[in-house]
């Protein structure tokens, strides 16, 4: 969790990796190979991006109708019994990936987003602190054992659960990586699978044909069931469980789709 000092000016000075005392995560306190720092300006243009981010974000969610939602007392079951978990959806779905997310709070969740170490995760370190979930400085590239234990720490100690998008940060689409498999082995927890589908949208021609809904769209949002992965397995099986995930949530996908169209 990134904290910013009291005084602007002072900021010049603070490394670009800076970790707040709340979140006791040590990923990837190393310097990053980008020299810029958080100067003052651009810590003001960071803070009325976030704004003005925040605004439109809370905008697109309150017009949109959450008409759907299959799931929900399950997962919310199973936050209350295990304090955390792994939730994943695709890259496509963020933004309402994130709501169901922020939704399941009342049933105790503390959500965990992944923000870069750089400067440039400055600004959404501080979006993220404004919707009222945990910042975890660190690249999602990294797959290191320090990484891993540095994750079990969040996920087990602190009780974080880090929201993952497994064909991310650069796909392919619907690719689900091995990543959350692995957290699942190490930590004991579930993975929680979300999928979402929306009545009217527009597909951006990018790689993960990321999907924006329009403003008074209707939503559907499904948890599937936590789904717990064995703790020993060789690479044979690791793959098979990526691809049994994959269409894990490809199927809940589906189901989010046929609700909206049976209205």
């Amino acid at each position: 969790m990134t904290q910013q000092p009291d005084d602007p000016a002072a900021a010049d000075d603070e490394p670009s990796t800076t970790e707040s005392a709340p979140l006791k995560n040590t990923l990837y306190r190393k310097v990053t190979r980008g020299q810029r720092k958080l100067t003052r300006g651009r810590l003001l243009v960071y803070r009325v991006a976030v704004v003005i981010a925040w605004w439109a974000v809370r905008a697109l969610w309150a017009s949109c109708r959450v008409t759907h939602v299959a799931g929900r007392e399950t997962a919310a079951a199973a936050i209350r019994d295990l304090k955390s978990l792994i939730p994943v959806y695709w890259h496509q779905h963020m933004l309402f990936g994130a709501r169901a997310l922020l939704d399941l709070r009342s049933a105790g969740l503390k959500v965990g987003f992944l923000v870069s170490p750089s400067v440039d995760g400055t600004g959404p370190a501080m979006l993220v602190q404004k919707v009222g979930a945990h910042v975890i400085r660190g690249s999602s590239t990294h797959t290191g054992a320090r990484a891993l234990r540095d994750y079990y720490e969040t996920i087990v100690k602190q009780q974080i659960s880090p929201a993952i998008t497994p064909d991310g940060p650069r796909g392919p689409l619907h690719e689900f990586k091995p990543g959350a498999i692995m957290l699942s082995q190490i930590t004991g927890k579930p993975i929680l699978p979300i999928a979402v589908a929306h009545s009217c949208k527009v597909t951006f021609r990018t790689w993960d044909s990321f999907e924006l809904p329009l403003p008074f769209s209707r939503i559907a949002i499904v948890y599937g069931e936590p789904v717990k992965v064995s703790r020993a397995m060789d690479a044979a099986a690791l793959a098979g469980w990526q691809q049994k995930m994959a269409e894990r949530l490809i199927d809940l996908r589906r189901q989010a789709e046929a609700a909206l169209e049976q209205g």
